[in-house]
């Protein structure tokens, strides 16, 4: 059996393997330099945090080692000295509320023999008068040198503390005493471990002085003989410490491990050297979280990164491989595509033939329509003219009757030889011939069969002209009509004929509406809302019936005996032709149709 060798599953294996080795360089470098990145910034907030405890540190000693060296210039410290008889009371007081205001631990005064006179303390039963403080470094070396500073367990109070000493001479130069203040660290470490970071101070032989952690006090950082060891215990704890070494080795800045002490995590430690005192105050903040974050985060980021161009360079492969296939697939479905558009073309001819011929229907059909619409409107103008033909012909009846009489009258004038009065009535028929000229150029030009562009039209012509025609009806069936137009020569966009038809349809309809009915009114109100104005036909009659009035605009809908039911429809047509609309608007009395048009500029 014959395998076949494949050469693109070949390049995909090549493939795959390059880009899951730079997965594993890139994780792994990008991660070791993320962790020393991460390292230096943990050491670099340790050491701020360092350096604001040592500023802390430094304040404190500075403020209460300048206190005996104040001290020791009161003459009153030199006249207990000189003269023990005097009583140390006043000493005593002073000492006591001194010690309360500076928050010493305890001040007292020694003489040249070691011997307590005076204490802050005085009142308690721990009171250092009268105990002998010989033996203490902190005595004999300010005797000999003028000043010491020693950190120590108290003898008494057991309590560990700053002893700050300070040689009192009299006038002459000569040493008659030591004041000394002790100084206590509680606060300053509570305050310490507030901050959550633990921090130790050590002396110059390594030994911690002040710490966070308690167990750590008197520790030791660095190797120590067994000798120093029980010296520094016997000079500075009395014994009762054995100075163990720390659970971790000491060393510069530097990050560490610890799991004795304090929760077992990794440690960016930062040392801060304090020259003047020969102390090194060192502090431990736990990073490993804030480590591994960084890192996760680079490692992230770079088989993210790598996984991107990997994909990329996938589709890039993937594409030029594909691109292979399409180019003999194109020319298969060239050919194809020439056979398939060579038959399409056929039926995309028969198919442009037979819409050609449909399209010339669908504008026969349209032209149809609008014929068809043509001739309704206009039988209805008709209609409506059928409807108003008795009242104009006795609207025109009544001037002839009256330019006979007149015509009559001016012959008598003239057989008498009375020009004046002649001429007065030929006057008169002239103004009545132009009366009836008006009525019979509305009836002519309402009948007209009229399709023009929509124009400004004004809105008090277009309702004198309907009133010509519909007066005489309402003055037969004795209507009220009251116009309301206080905005004169409004105009609208519409066609004068046509917006006349729908008015004389609104008014036909509210005379119908309004027979048998006690004071018959119809209202013609004109309002103007922005760019739109409405013409309202109001009257009092009894309204729509209910049934009907859903379907009032729908063809063949009325109440009426006699009625189509088109008039509506048609005048909403019209109104919509003119970019309006025709509405019907109920009321709790009588019937209100609407037709809003635009207001023309």
């Amino acid at each position: 059996m014959m395998l076949r060798f494949d050469p693109s599953t070949y390049v995909w294996r090549l493939f795959a393997a390059f880009w899951i080795v730079v997965a594993v360089v890139a994780v792994v470098g990008w991660g070791e330099i993320a962790r020393r990145d991460a390292k230096a910034s943990a050491l670099r907030q340790a050491s701020t945090a360092a350096a604001l405890h040592a500023s802390v540190l430094r304040s404190e000693l500075e403020r209460h080692r300048s206190l005996p060296m104040v001290m020791a210039l009161d003459p009153d410290l030199a006249d207990l000295l000189t003269d023990p008889g005097l009583g140390p009371s006043v000493l005593n007081l002073k000492f006591e509320g001194l010690a309360r205001d500076v928050r010493a631990a305890a001040i007292y005064l020694l003489d040249t023999g070691g011997t307590a006179l005076a204490a802050s303390n005085w009142r308690e039963p721990t009171s250092f008068v009268g105990s002998n403080y010989r033996f203490r470094p902190y005595f004999h070396e300010a005797m000999r040198d003028g000043q010491a500073a020693f950190f120590a367990l108290g003898t008494v109070s057991g309590r560990p503390g700053l002893y700050l000493s300070r040689r009192v001479d009299d006038p002459a130069g000569r040493p008659i005493g030591v004041i000394v203040a002790k100084v206590e660290f509680d606060v300053l470490e509570q305050d310490w471990r507030a901050s959550g970071e633990p921090t130790y101070v050590t002396d110059s032989n390594g030994v911690v002085l002040i710490t966070t952690v308690p167990d750590w006090r008197f520790r030791t950082t660095q190797p120590l003989s067994q000798a120093q060891r029980r010296q520094f215990s016997l000079e500075h704890t009395s014994g009762t410490a054995a100075l163990a070494d720390m659970p971790f080795p000491a060393g510069r800045d530097d990050l560490i491990r610890i799991s004795q002490g304090l929760p077992s995590d990794l440690y960016a430690r930062t040392v801060q050297p304090l020259a003047d005192m020969g102390w090194t105050l060192t502090l431990l903040s736990a990073s490993r979280a804030q480590i591994a974050r960084a890192t996760l985060a680079a490692q992230t980021l770079a088989l993210l990164s790598v996984a991107l161009l990997a994909g990329l360079s996938g589709i890039l492969l993937r594409r030029r491989q594909r691109a292979r296939l399409r180019a003999v697939e194109a020319e298969a479905a060239r050919l194809e595509l020439e056979r398939q558009i060579d038959l399409r073309t056929v039926e995309l001819r028969n198919a442009n033939t037979r819409l050609s011929h449909e399209i010339d229907e669908r504008r026969r059909l349209e032209k149809s329509r609008q014929d068809l619409q043509d001739e309704l409107i206009q039988a209805n103008k008709l209609a409506t003219l059928g409807q108003i033909a008795a009242g104009v012909a006795h609207e025109i009846n009544q001037p002839i009757a009256a330019i006979r009489t007149h015509a009559d009258s001016a012959g008598l004038y003239l057989d008498r030889s009375d020009t004046a009065a002649a001429a007065r009535s030929l006057s008169t028929i002239g103004g009545l011939t132009e009366r009836i000229g008006a009525i019979t150029d509305e009836l002519r030009a309402f009948s007209r069969k009229t399709r023009s562009e929509v124009v400004a039209v004004a809105v008090d012509a277009a309702i004198d002209g309907t009133l010509l025609l519909i007066g005489a009806r309402l003055r037969e069936r004795g209507v009220r009509l009251s116009r309301d137009v206080p905005v004169p020569g409004l105009r609208v966009r519409a066609e004068r004929n046509r917006l006349e038809q729908v008015i004389l349809n609104l008014l036909q309809n509210a005379v119908e509406a309004l027979e048998g009915v006690a004071d018959p009114t119809i209202v013609i109100a004109v309002r103007q809302t922005g760019s739109r104005v409405t013409i309202a036909v109001s009257d009092n009659g009894p309204g729509v019936s209910p049934e009907v009035r859903d379907r009032l605009f729908t063809p063949f809908t009325t109440d009426k005996a006699d009625g189509l039911g088109l008039g509506l429809v048609i005048s909403r047509d019209i109104v919509t032709g003119f970019g309006g609309e025709l509405t019907y608007r109920p009321g709790p009395a009588g019937t209100t149709f609407q037709i809003v048009l635009a207001r023309a500029k």
